[in-house]
């Protein structure tokens, strides 16, 4: 067998890491017996090889690239470089993982001067030369780099000054300028088209290893968290030509609806045309079920249908096809995993297991993380009225407002600046990439259901319309007009991605939800897997509840600092936080017991039976204060103070570095009073619980420990208020006390602090900010050019930074079980809810995650995932 080249018949779908997904399920196809045309893939580890040795391919590449192409012309009659009946091949990238669109393809290599002459009079002049330009185009942009420009606008200009709309409707002598004019685009950029086939075949394979490198490639890689070392594969592949008359035709279908998952052949074709047109969308294409009473292409329908079933059961997965017929006689190029929407994603798997396909361990592996947050994606409430300008094809469901940009780099550009930007393209391609991923939402002119723009919108969970037909777009002027409108650059409109609707300026949106029947099960199966508990982060009753509709298992952290800043409570605050006397402050500390008790008392019955976090004062005090003179002059009035004095006050509160200030624990420390209200009330809303027959399960957390001694004086402050409380009541109930491991100092003796404390909770964002010696208040300035430069991999407040701040938490988890081996462990913060760091607490052996309540069911899924992972590596 050959090193570095595999035949179409020598492998198996198994071998992707060795032929790309392509290329292994080009492989299994053929294995399967399935109509498709012959050819071999080049190996990844021929690009691997490639990019070792610097641009230079192993010896004896060529030697097995040229056995391999005498084997596809053994198989098709036809000899490479033959000037009369040549064999022509498609040249595909193919890498381990799917990348739609992000490498680069060239169709009908083989082709030159002479053999178009000589072919055009066996095929049609017509049909060859439309090949030839296609070459030419292709050849000239992915080998040569050559602009693509140029070949655009002598089509544009053949299609204008012919009168016609599209490029197969140009005659012979119209396609036979657009060549010669095409030709004559190389020696105007100082190069030339290669007249030997083989040294075609030699630059197309280069440039396809060379395409895994791309800005777009590399952009798509690190959105999608695939790894850079893998490679691409390149393969080489026989022609069959959708371009030849009205019985030929090219497309693409998935076995299942990719928006809704519903069940049954998807997709669209285009008659006479290639490939590419298809997903360029350089055409609207047809709807694939008109396939089936076309005229030539009935039986060709039907053969597709029955392949479409016996792939999906092969791989017991939705597939994405792609097909040419060929003179009524159909071939298939690709199956691969469909891309596909949240909803989808969850009903097809779902429905697999309810098929006995797969098991539901399995299904939830098939399901993101990330997807079920798409499904929390705002809807158009159509209860109001709106302003539909255009309608187009529904791509990708979900809706979305944003502001005009016409182009790629003018989304990337605000999108870094935090503006919501909808890209507004003609059609897209795959340069338009890093746009789209930085556009809320994707708006195109031309295209279908399975244009670039559509598959990579859905892949990503963004809204699309596509084949908007009355969009007429000046990209250079920045200018959209449609229907008797003229919108411009940064102008606000609203895509609904499920309708294919565009609505002029801000739609009125209703919040979606997860009540589906397949998310149900989904997160059922989800929480039969995962180890890991997820709690909520909630201040609020409401919070609360929504936390538990959506799963959580009680409340890791409530802030109760923000229940200080409601209008009637915030004046009680500040008299408290600048009382002159104990007896001021005791009255102060009285009225906003009252209020917390009831906050305490609603959070505790909507979490009824389960335990409720409830972390202490944390914030600097003279956040709470006013800023203004006007607002200082005021409070002055309403607390009998003189103003200067006031002001000299506030002033003399301020800190030169508020997060390392009188916070947290020290508040608590400095004024124990503060943290017995606290806990009286908090005690005093389980005892009022338990009078109506609710169990509640109080855990109070003391925040920003650094020293053992801290812990113990707050601990004993709170025992003692439940002490004073239960005894009035005449009933005890069960509480813990415990702290939140956020300086980097409590997590290094946490074996010394687990003494006095029954949990931690270790939170991620402070002890991000005091590891790193950055500020999420202030970083933002600089933190997207250290990510955009390499210098941090994320940013560190989303994702677990683990060589720093994951390190501190796996010593301080494990000194606190070193001591006290019956220490609850869990985490807060952005963190708690980022699948990627939830994996690695999962390794680190946590009990919880919290994590804000519409991220509750992202973490039940990601927990799950964790622990599938872990299960597979123990394997």
């Amino acid at each position: 067998m050959a090193l570095w080249v595999r035949r179409f018949t020598e492998g198996t779908a198994a071998d992707r890491d060795l032929l790309g997904g392509k290329g292994a399920n080009l492989a299994e196809m053929t294995r399967l017996g399935l109509p498709v045309p012959p050819g071999f893939t080049v190996t990844t580890e021929a690009c691997r090889s490639f990019f070792e040795r610097g641009g230079d391919v192993p010896e004896t590449l060529w030697d097995e690239v040229a056995c391999a192409i005498e084997a596809i012309s053994e198989a098709t009659g036809r000899q490479f470089g033959d000037e009369r009946e040549p064999l022509l091949v498609s040249v595909r990238s193919g890498a381990r993982f799917s990348m739609p669109g992000m490498m680069d393809t060239i169709l009908n290599l083989g082709l030159t001067p002479a053999s178009v002459e000589g072919f055009g009079q066996v095929a049609g002049e017509r049909f060859v030369l439309d090949a030839f330009r296609r070459l030419l185009h292709m050849f000239g942009h992915v080998a040569l780099g050559l602009p693509d420009e140029p070949f655009e606008e002598i089509m544009t200009h053949a299609r204008q000054s012919a009168g016609v709309q599209h490029d197969n409707e140009l005659n012979v002598e119209q396609m036979r300028a657009v060549v010669d004019a095409s030709l004559a685009v190389y020696p105007e950029h100082g190069v030339e088209f290669p007249l030997d086939p083989w040294e075609q075949l030699r630059l197309a394979v280069l440039a396809v290893f060379n395409s895994w490198n791309t800005e777009r490639a590399v952009a798509y890689r690190e959105a999608e968290g695939i790894s850079h070392d893998l490679g691409t594969a390149a393969n080489v592949q026989a022609m069959v030509f959708g371009n030849l008359g009205d019985t030929s035709a090219s497309g693409v279908a998935f076995t299942r609806d990719p928006s809704t998952g519903a069940p049954g052949l998807f997709g669209e074709y285009l008659i006479n045309a290639q490939g590419e047109d298809v997903v360029a969308g350089i055409r609207t294409p047809f709807p694939i079920e008109e396939m089936a009473q076309a005229p030539g292409f009935e039986a060709a329908y039907q053969e597709l249908l029955t392949i479409a079933g016996k792939l999906e059961t092969h791989y017991r997965e939705m597939q994405d096809l792609e097909f040419t017929v060929e003179r009524s006689k159909l071939y298939m190029l690709q199956t691969r995993t469909g891309k596909r929407t949240a909803d989808a994603a969850a009903r097809i798997a779902v429905e697999m297991v309810e098929q006995g396909l797969i098991d539901p361990k399995t299904a939830v592996s098939r399901v993101e993380p990330d997807q079920i947050e798409r499904l929390l994606h705002p809807r158009i409430d159509d209860r109001e009225s709106l302003e539909v300008i255009a309608r187009g094809l529904p791509a990708s469901p979900g809706a979305v407002t944003g502001r005009l940009v016409f182009t790629s780099e003018d989304a990337v550009y605000q999108g870094r600046v935090g503006v919501s930007v909808i890209l507004v393209r003609p059609e897209t391609s795959a340069d338009d990439f890093p746009g789209i991923n930085a556009a809320v939402g994707v708006l195109t002119a031309r295209g279908g259901m399975t244009s670039h723009a559509a598959v990579v919108a859905r892949g990503m969970g963004k809204p699309a319309v596509t084949g908007c037909a009355d969009l007429d777009i000046d990209v250079k002027a920045g200018v959209l007009k449609v229907n008797g409108h003229e919108l411009s650059s940064h102008d606000l409109i609203t895509i609904d991605g499920a309708t294919g609707r565009v609505i002029l300026g801000a739609a009125q949106m209703r919040p979606a939800d997860l009540n589906s029947a397949e998310i149900r099960s989904l997160l059922s199966w989800a929480d039969d897997e995962r180890r890991l508990k997820v709690r909520a982060n909630a201040d609020t009753p409401e919070d609360a509840r929504r936390a538990r509709r959506f799963g959580a298992e009680g409340i890791g952290l409530c802030r109760t600092e923000h229940m200080f800043f409601a209008t009637e409570r915030l004046p009680v605050m500040r008299k408290m936080i600048l009382a002159r006397t104990e007896d001021e402050r005791a009255e102060a500390l009285e009225r906003l017991e009252a209020f917390q008790v009831d906050d305490f008392y609603g959070i505790f019955k909507a979490m009824e039976g389960l335990p409720v976090t409830i972390r202490t004062v944390d914030p600097p005090l003279h956040e709470f204060l006013p800023t203004s003179g006007t607002e200082i002059k005021a409070l002055a009035a309403e607390i009998g103070w003189r103003s200067n004095d006031l002001t000299a006050r506030v002033h003399s509160m301020r800190e030169e570095n508020p997060m390392l200030g009188l916070r947290g624990c020290r508040v608590g420390v400095i004024w124990p009073e503060v943290t017995r209200m606290q806990a009286r009330a908090i005690f005093r809303a389980a005892v009022r619980c338990h009078n109506e027959g609710l169990k509640a399960i109080p855990e109070i957390m003391i925040p920003l420990v650094s020293t053992p001694e801290e812990l113990k004086r707050q601990k004993a402050v709170v025992d003692a208020a439940a002490e004073q409380v239960f005894g009035d009541a005449g009933v005890r109930i069960e509480y813990l006390v415990g702290t939140m491991i956020e300086v980097p100092r409590a997590a290094l003796v946490a074996d010394e602090i687990a003494e006095h404390a029954a949990f931690f909770s270790f939170g991620t964002n402070d002890l991000t900010q005091t590891t790193m010696a950055l500020s999420r208040d202030d970083a933002g300035s600089f933190l997207a050019a250290y990510i955009d430069r390499g210098i941090l991999p994320s940013d560190p407040f989303r994702t677990i930074d683990q060589a720093g701040v994951g390190q501190l938490v796996q010593i301080g988890a494990s000194r606190g079980r070193m001591r006290k081996p019956a220490l609850k462990l869990g985490i807060c913060g952005e963190h708690g809810g980022d699948p990627a760091s939830i994996e690695f607490f999962h390794r680190s052996g946590l009990d919880y995650v919290s994590c804000s309540p519409f991220r509750v069911p992202v973490a039940r899924l990601a927990a799950a995932h964790a622990a599938l992972e872990f299960e597979a590596a123990d394997r």
